[in-house]
């Protein structure tokens, strides 16, 4: 059965590995809207498919209660915290990957790789007194930083974006520099 968890757990890898370059497509070609214009369909897209793949799953899979009080209420409270931590982790993001001029090539593994690396942290600090951890975990996180800065500084960032020139600054000279432009910072991200 583990290599369900693994097949799924690959699942994830490649949904939100393809969220920035996804994300990098609804952007305004020429700034006509802001960049937090796609997040509230984000926040749509998270409440219809939680909402109804999660009680699809519930009733389906595990043919499950909605019963969320007694001693079910921690599956609301920290459900509902864990959302939180998912809905944050997307505007930040978003805002990394729009206002803040981030780019997918090296903000995805700064995220995934900081992602494991906490995820580590906090199973270390949840040990209970006598159990102690590996130290390869340790060299593990200083790899895992090392990989980090390795594949951001060797991603392709695509080509430079085109400048136009200042003799051509009016008419169809402008508009086309303006379309290699755009055209440029998509294939960029």
């Amino acid at each position: 059965m583990k290599w369900l968890a693994v097949a799924c757990a690959l699942g994830v890898a490649l949904c939100w590995g393809m969220y920035g370059p996804t994300l990098s497509h609804a952007r305004a070609p020429n700034r006509e809207w802001g960049p937090f214009k796609p997040y509230l369909f984000i926040g749509i897209a998270y409440l219809v498919i939680a909402v109804i793949g999660g009680a699809m799953m519930m009733k389906l899979a595990f043919n499950d209660n909605f019963s969320y009080s007694g001693t079910y209420y921690p599956a609301m409270k920290f459900g509902f915290l864990a959302g939180c931590l998912g809905a944050l982790g997307a505007l930040f993001l978003t805002f990394a990957l729009t206002k803040a001029g981030g780019k997918p090539a090296y903000v995805m593994p700064i995220v995934f790789g900081g992602a494991v690396s906490v995820n580590a942290i906090a199973a270390y600090m949840s040990l209970k007194q006598g159990e102690s951890v590996s130290p390869l975990m340790w060299v593990g996180m200083l790899l895992v930083a090392v990989g980090i800065v390795m594949t951001a500084a060797n991603t392709p960032h695509g080509h430079p974006p085109v400048k136009a020139s200042p003799a051509s600054a009016g008419g169809d000279a402008a508009i086309d520099a303006a379309e290699t432009n755009a055209a440029s910072e998509d294939t960029a991200t």
